[in-house]
C-alpha cells in the first residue's frame, strides 16, 4: 500500500514494517519525574479516569511530529493533559496555575 491510503490506515506511532534507524537499546534508571508519571497513570486507571486504551489513543492523537520530538513519558504527560481537558476534569488555566506553584516550590 502506498500513497494516501497508508495515511488513513496507519496511526502516527504505527511504524511497523517501515525502514528507520536502529533502535539504541540502553538500560537506564528512570528519573524521579518518570516514576511519578508512571504512578499517575496507575492512579488515573485505578480511579477509572483514564484507562490504558485512552492513554494509547491520546499518545497516537499527538501526531507524528510531536511523537518524534518527545520522550516516552513526555508523550504520556501531554496525552493525560489533553484527555483531562477533553473530559472537563482539568482546564489549561488550572494546570498552568499548578505548574507555577510547583515551579515556585522548587525555586526555594
Amino acid at each position: 500500500m502506498t500513497g494516501p491510503e497508508i495515511l488513513v490506515q496507519r496511526l502516527p506511532n504505527d511504524i511497523g514494517g517501515q525502514g528507520g534507524p536502529a533502535i539504541a537499546r540502553t538500560e537506564h534508571p528512570l528519573a524521579a519525574w518518570e516514576k511519578r508519571c508512571h504512578a499517575l497513570a496507575d492512579v488515573l486507571d485505578f480511579h477509572k479516569i483514564i484507562n490504558t486504551e485512552e492513554k494509547r489513543h491520546g499518545v497516537a492523537a499527538l501526531g507524528t511530529g510531536i511523537n518524534a520530538a518527545l520522550s516516552y513519558y513526555e508523550r504520556w504527560i501531554l496525552a493525560f493533559a489533553n484527555i483531562l481537558f477533553q473530559k472537563g476534569i482539568l482546564t489549561p488555566a488550572e494546570l498552568a496555575e499548578k505548574m507555577q506553584a510547583v515551579e515556585a516550590r522548587g525555586a526555594r
